[in-house]
């Protein structure tokens, strides 16, 4: 876990009162604890540290970690008609992890869990559907008592539970009322004994239940049955009586207390009950409610996914006591951190770990791949792992291995890296939209090649989901985090044996940026942009002339012609061979037209050169080769002696744009 232990090592052995080698750890903030929300993009870490986290507790302390959006929230258990939510299901899923003993100090009971989805379970029973009754009653007591104590207890709870509401039938279909009441009537005579009976009475505490624990469970199988506002009222108690079963099984003198507070791992808790057991802690704990419980989650999105009011902290912060402290609104109830991005030393080590792979490939793959990734773990870790498994023959760039195989899944590590990092039903309107370099082009690309999926509708509801998942923004990019725009591309280049989509799409924006009017429409023409499309299309004879016209001209102003090259040459390229290095060399392009009839070839084969240079040095999917990068530095010196006004600017250019090369930053 590369750079994680400011919260491996650091905060949460302080919450949890234990080390990640078992040793006990002083304990932080007394009996008022924060909410601790990890914030990333798809592909950041989140996961792997929430599972890291259960994997270094399990078997140690009460621990549990669900994933808020799982399928198995989505629906009714066992694809029964039960009245349920995702966050009954989540609570039960998260009590049944939190059940097994634990090495030295026993297990954990959940009466008042049990007891209140018994009774929100019940408003969906009628006299008629034993056997239903009996599957649910059975897997929702297996929190109650160990099953010995069920097996015994709980037959003759059923038993009652039917007999009256079979009693009922006789008068007709009963009222869900009704079959709510003799549930809760059957469940207080027959399951909770004294020594239960405190738990059974933590039910008095219910809106308007004026501590009557019969009248309190009754309300909340009613509230849940109506649904809405009331429903979420039921589903708040419900989840405190998760945190107030673990707090009464640590009181006392019992042997929990000689352990870890317990831990309660939500990844994807931007997914609904994720979302509502949330805000029941953060309510119940601003209104004075201690629990003890230790609750991480993971919410996918920018850093502002954090709730209002958070305290919003560096992630290398959390290793420093002390950093947060409630206030006066709910949500300051969570301390928030960013999931960092893996240094590029980091990639290096991963890299190296690859078998197949001394040395972890080539010299600078792992430099490229970080630049390429952003540091993200997942397609860090996908990239390493294809290493072995190129294509016969195909040099280990980044590009290439986004080409490989990825290990078990019959997709190539592109695709693979799609298929996590986008949702299915989203990803062919990205893929398509990835080429668009604004607002405006990727407007005219959605209305031509996205019809089928709402057209501009279509492309507002791709950048919503990119903004609300916490990718990147630009407003020169529809699609600005370079990882994902670079898997995306790579997808529509390769999804034709021929590519005919990909020259469909930038053939489009080419048009699109030539015209001062699109279907109607006046905008802004751009030739940068045009020739930045042709380029994608393998045509850069147009580039090179426009280039040499524009540098002769005084007009133009030497940072202005250099801003056109960057535009230009930021094109994609996925072609295979890649000639652009043997024409930066020197070589004459095979695709490309001999120049047209100029009295000066020999600044038009130093821009071509200097072009065919940019374009595969600022190339993300490339290794950089250091001749290419001496060439294009040569080259922009000897256009700085040319230049009758930008001397000096493009004297800068040669040199800053060869150190930037080597330390692959943005020139």
């Amino acid at each position: 876990m590369y750079g994680r232990d400011a919260l491996l090592t650091g905060l949460v052995p302080r919450l949890v009162g234990l080390t990640p080698e078992h040793r006990r750890a002083r304990l932080e903030y007394g009996d008022d604890l924060p909410v601790v929300l990890l914030t990333g993009a798809r592909g950041t870490g989140k996961t792997a540290v929430l599972e890291q986290l259960r994997n270094t507790y399990r078997g140690h302390l009460p621990v549990a970690l669900i994933d808020c959006e799982s399928p198995e929230f989505a629906g009714p258990p066992h694809g029964s008609r039960a009245p349920w939510t995702p966050v009954t299901e989540a609570l039960y899923a998260l009590g049944e992890q939190l059940v097994p003993k634990v090495r030295g100090a026993g297990e954990v009971r959940f009466p008042r869990l049990a007891a209140g989805l018994l009774a929100a379970a019940s408003s969906g029973w009628a006299p008629d559907e034993d056997e239903r009754i009996r599957a649910e009653a059975v897997r929702l007591g297996l929190l109650l008592a160990p099953d010995s104590w069920w097996d015994n207890q709980g037959r003759t709870w059923l038993n009652k539970v039917v007999t009256k509401l079979s009693t009922l039938a006789t008068t007709g279909i009963p009222a869900v009322d009704i079959v709510v009441e003799a549930t809760v009537e059957s469940l207080l005579e027959e399951l909770f004994n004294r020594g239960q009976r405190k738990a059974a009475d933590w039910y008095g505490s219910y809106p308007n239940a004026g501590g009557n624990t019969a009248r309190g469970l009754v309300l909340l199988g009613r509230h849940f049955h109506r649904g809405d506002g009331h429903r979420a009222v039921a589903e708040r108690h419900l989840a405190g009586a998760l945190r107030a079963d673990l707090a009464a099984a640590y009181a006392g003198v019992g042997r929990l207390r000689r352990i870890g507070r317990p831990l309660v791992l939500l990844d994807n808790a931007q997914a609904e009950p994720g979302r509502r057991i949330l805000e029941s802690v953060l309510h119940d704990r601003h209104e004075g409610g201690r629990d003890g419980t230790v609750v991480i989650a993971a919410r996918r999105g920018a850093a502002t996914a954090a709730p209002e009011h958070a305290v919003r902290l560096r992630f290398a912060e959390l290793a420093r006591p002390g950093r947060w402290g409630r206030g006066p609104e709910p949500g300051s109830g969570v301390l928030a951190a960013p999931i960092p991005a893996l240094e590029a030393e980091d990639v290096r080590r991963i890299f190296d770990r690859v078998e197949a792979a001394p040395g972890g490939g080539p010299a600078g793959l792992y430099r490229a791949v970080h630049c390429l990734t952003g540091g993200r773990p997942l397609a860090v870790r996908l990239l390493a792992e294809a290493v072995d498994r190129l294509p016969d023959g195909r040099e280990a760039t980044p590009g290439a291995l986004l080409d490989a195989p990825a290990q078990g899944t019959g997709r190539t590590t592109g695709a693979e890296l799609l298929h996590r990092l986008v949702p299915a039903d989203c990803l062919e309107g990205l893929v398509i939209l990835a080429a668009a370099r604004d607002p405006g082009s990727a407007e005219a690309l959605a209305a031509v090649r996205l019809q089928s999926r709402g057209g501009v509708n279509g492309m507002h509801r791709a950048k919503d989901l990119l903004r609300r998942e916490g990718w990147d923004e630009d407003p020169d990019l529809f699609v600005a985090d370079l990882l994902l725009r670079s898997a995306l591309l790579h997808r529509l280049y390769r999804q034709d044996p021929d590519s005919a989509s990909w020259r469909a799409v930038h053939h489009t924006l080419r048009d699109y940026h030539a015209s001062g009017e699109w279907r109607g429409r006046p905008h802004i023409p751009s030739l940068p942009l045009r020739l930045h499309h042709e380029l994608a299309l393998g045509r850069a004879e147009s580039a090179v002339v426009h280039l040499r016209d524009a540098f002769r001209r005084p007009e133009v102003p030497a940072r202005q012609w250099l801003d056109e090259l960057l535009a230009i040459t930021s094109a994609p390229y996925f072609a295979v061979p890649d000639h652009r290095g043997a024409v930066a060399l020197g070589a004459t392009d095979p695709r490309q037209p001999p120049p047209d009839h100029d009295d000066d070839p020999v600044l038009h084969f130093r821009i071509q050169r200097l072009l065919h240079a940019v374009w595969l040095v600022r190339d993300p999917l490339a290794l950089h080769d250091a001749r290419v990068v001496e060439r294009m530095s040569h080259e922009l010196a000897r256009l700085s002696d040319l230049h009758r006004t930008g001397s000096d600017v493009l004297w800068q250019a040669s040199r800053e744009w060869a150190l930037g090369a080597g330390q692959r930053c943005t020139f």
